[in-house]
């Protein structure tokens, strides 16, 4: 393993350690959304994507749209963490006018390129930011990251529709298949059968991988920047939950605060994570 996949590893958790503690401190918010994404976050932000900190509307930076907006305490972590708002601002999580409220604001937060909330949206407007890019002649990359319960949405089958025929090759949607969500299992509640096939068949280029292998992450994003003429959809099988015991692959982690034993519990677990890759 090298020192840099090490470095994206030990982010991945420190993120989560974050999270928990955002999500402890306002006695409410999602922990289990994030963690299944906790790598592939640390890996675009940390590794992959161009941006700024210092100048968050910087025209020629890569876009980023969560659009599972309730996965934001994670996110808002890797924000402060690469230098968008300092880290102690975090604990503001959810607070009356804070600007990092319970789905991301871009009218508020540093460094969110778009609102999200209501599900299957943020593909939608990823897809709008790329033919924007595109009209503009510009050379940046918009990224969405989506998960699996959300593509039940009829609005993120219109946008998967419309980019595959515009052939937006520098469209690269993330799909977070940990298939949970808030009630139950994805196919128990709105079977997605095979969601490859199912882009495949919408004129997007394809990849499935592990979602917590950084190297993987890592390959398939530079796979699908290389891919001319269409959309690129990277579906990544993760675990919900992904570095707790008592979280992974329990949908009714998907919105719970911890209370002060099982934070301290999850806690323990996540340091001992970041000293394994320090």
């Amino acid at each position: 393993m090298t020192e840099e996949i090490r470095t994206l590893y030990r982010i991945s958790y420190q993120l989560r350690q974050k999270a928990v503690e955002m999500v402890y401190h306002a006695k409410t918010g999602h922990i289990a959304p994030g963690f299944s994404m906790a790598e592939i976050i640390a890996a675009l932000y940390f590794s992959l994507l161009r941006l700024n900190p210092d100048e968050p509307r910087w025209a020629d930076r890569d876009r980023f749209v969560l659009s599972k907006g309730h996965a934001c305490p994670l996110y808002y972590a890797a924000l402060a963490k690469r230098g968008y708002f300092p880290e102690a601002d975090l604990m503001e999580y959810r607070m009356l006018n804070s600007k990092l409220p319970g789905h991301p604001d871009m009218r508020k937060c540093p460094g969110v390129d778009m609102t999200t909330g209501s599900l299957g949206n943020g593909i939608a407007c990823a897809l709008g930011m790329a033919l924007i890019g595109r009209k503009d002649r510009r050379a940046h990359y918009v990224y969405a990251l989506a998960g699996d319960g959300e593509l039940q949405e009829g609005i993120a089958w219109e946008a998967a529709l419309y980019a595959g025929n515009a052939g937006l090759d520098h469209l690269i949607l993330i799909v977070d298949r940990n298939r949970l969500q808030s009630g139950g299992s994805v196919s128990e509640i709105q079977e997605l059968g095979d969601l490859a096939e199912k882009f495949r068949l919408n004129r997007w280029d394809t990849q499935t991988i592990d979602g917590h292998d950084i190297p993987a992450v890592l390959a398939a994003v530079e796979t699908a920047k290389r891919r001319a003429g269409a959309p690129s959809v990277i579906i990544a099988d993760t675990v919900k939950g992904k570095g707790v015991s008592f979280m992974e692959n329990q949908y009714l982690w998907h919105m719970k605060a911890p209370s002060d034993q099982e934070y301290a519990q999850a806690m323990a677990e996540l340091e001992s994570a970041v000293k394994r890759y320090a």
